[in-house]
């Protein structure tokens, strides 16, 4: 791995943040970060947008500033903002069942699953029991069915546990079958196009010479958090936590690869840029219209961050908090969004996070391309969150 002690840091920073650009630069020299862009929209403005590094692992290739990289998780966000969307022009009924909209779904005992329990994690689908071979995870017709046909693996409504890939379909498919348009072209038409957000659900092949290349962490996780759910996954390969994250098993070995950049998996496979995402939350730290666009009325933002789930997470095997379609700030030091107690966004898989804070009036995103070993917020982006509100 190439040293990063001689990192060039390039974009603009307001002087206001320089405590961002600092961190930003410490992650280089102290963290081993590879390459990454962080971005912040301040009350309406951009007023962070730095980028540095490599794109490659052996530092070859330079970030750029329309440098894309995979955010995994925090690619939910993006698609709860396209469901609430659809709920604030009443073509989603989140009290309404999932079979309203997708008749099939309502077999092996589904009929009473509501849209919000797809949104808050209830609805006891994480995983799918059966093996799938690798190129299901491409195919969303295939997963669709897979899911519809499967039994919930508790009694839906009672608890919650992180639908880490499920989400992505099962939420997709009601945007899918209430707008007439897949996840990936709602947001593109709706959002993305307006906006100018350079973000995707399913990237075109041209788009895909400028995606930074994922390094996978070798490294154990260094949080008790983490050392549970490794431990869940190795006692019990066939139980619910290790089929949530690796059935199909491309989920783990198919990332960096074409089939996985082109396909529309809206909980794992959005790339795009920190700006884009800042962007995107900016617009909703501020009521919800930015540059005369509206992406959702105020409203429905203070839906957003409404807690809906809190307590044992029976997929994260830990406390885990949850809005409709958010993950929310964790009441535990180092997994949080700052001090707002209303932000609300999404992290993703080694580090990547993007969150609103309407209390602040500021939209956050940091993206990267080593992935850490943290299950939720990475220390690389707490220290920016925490320069920020310095």
């Amino acid at each position: 791995m190439v040293p990063r002690e001689d990192s060039v840091i390039e974009g603009f920073c307001d002087s206001r943040f320089a405590a961002v650009r600092d961190a930003f630069d410490r992650n280089f020299k102290n963290r081993n970060e590879i390459g990454a862009s962080v971005a912040v929209v301040f009350e309406g403005r951009l007023v962070v947008d730095l980028w540095g590094g490599y794109a490659d692992r052996n530092g070859k290739v330079p970030w750029e500033r329309d440098t894309l990289a995979n955010v995994f998780s925090t690619t939910k966000g993006v698609t709860a903002i396209c469901a609430h969307r659809l709920m604030e022009r009443e073509l989603i009924d989140p009290e309404a069942p999932v079979a309203k909209y997708w008749p099939q779904f309502a077999a092996a005992g589904k009929e009473n699953i509501t849209v919000r329990w797809l949104l808050n994690h209830r609805a006891g689908l994480p995983a799918v029991r059966r093996n799938l071979p690798d190129e299901a995870l491409y195919d969303w017709e295939r997963m669709a069915d897979v899911l519809a046909a499967e039994e919930p693996w508790w009694v839906p409504g009672e608890r919650h546990g992180y639908h880490a890939v499920t989400f992505g379909w099962l939420l997709g498919e009601v945007i899918r079958r209430a707008s007439g348009r897949s996840v990936g072209t709602y947001f593109r038409e709706e959002i993305g196009a307006p906006l100018d957000l350079d973000f995707h659900i399913g990237l075109s092949e041209t788009a895909q010479s400028r995606v930074a290349r994922i390094s996978s962490s070798r490294m154990p996780p260094e949080d008790e958090d983490g050392k549970r759910l490794v431990e869940a996954l190795i006692s019990k390969p066939h139980g619910i936590v290790a089929r949530a994250f690796t059935n199909p098993f491309s989920i783990i070995n198919g990332v960096n690869t074409p089939a996985w950049r082109s396909a529309e998996i809206p909980s794992a496979n959005g790339h795009g840029t920190a700006r884009a995402l800042a962007t995107l939350y900016g617009a909703l730290a501020i009521g919800g219209t930015l540059h005369g666009i509206r992406v959702l009325g105020p409203e429905t933002i203070r839906n957003c961050f409404r807690e809906e789930s809190y307590g044992n997470d029976e997929i994260l095997q830990a406390v885990t908090r949850f809005g409709p379609g958010f993950m929310l700030s964790q009441d535990r030091l180092g997994a949080s969004y700052g001090p707002g107690r209303n932000s609300f966004g999404h992290p993703g898989a080694g580090g990547s996070v993007a969150f609103a804070d309407p209390e602040a009036g500021l939209g956050f995103a940091y993206v990267m391309n080593r992935m850490g070993p943290y299950i939720l917020i990475d220390p690389r982006a707490t220290a920016l969150i925490d320069a920020l509100y310095r």
